[in-house]
């Protein structure tokens, strides 16, 4: 990888743009788009509010909104009073929701599993590696407060 600092992060937003394509087309055999997917993902961590969600997702209310009632709609999102305070409403999983994201996340680990059988195994390893450190970081950056 190159030495310059920009250069590696181009290299890296480059090698990201590329491997969100490789999930797409795994959930390809889903019934789920990469944004419903990426909601549920985010509920599987436990149930949130409205505004939570639009901060996590890094997207608007409206949008929110529509791809909550789609999921509700098809059973996989249920929208309940927030426990904490009862003028919000909280969002959670259903079980046919922790279902559809089980066979989407199967879809898309298939995906990425062929995509990695051009790695050896040494690589293949650093690269699942490097993808789980790259989650830690967001994780800690959400944690700080930011988005």
């Amino acid at each position: 990888m190159a030495a310059d600092p920009h250069a590696r992060g181009v290299v890296a937003a480059r090698a990201a743009a590329r491997l969100a394509r490789f999930v797409t087309v795994g959930l390809a055999d889903t019934d789920l788009s990469l944004p419903q997917y990426r909601l549920l993902a985010f509920l599987d961590d436990g149930g949130t509010a409205h505004a939570d969600l639009a901060q996590r997702l890094t997207v608007s209310g409206p949008s929110v909104t529509a791809l909550v009632d789609g999921l509700v709609g098809r059973g996989y999102v249920e929208r309940r009073k927030d426990p904490d305070d009862g003028r919000r409403i909280a969002f959670l999983l259903t079980s046919d929701g922790h279902d559809a994201l089980e066979a989407a996340d199967n879809a898309v680990v298939a995906c990425l599993t062929t995509l990695g059988s051009h790695l050896d195994e040494e690589e293949a390893e650093a690269a699942v590696r490097g993808l789980e450190l790259a989650d830690e970081a967001i994780r800690r950056h959400r944690e700080a407060g930011n988005r």
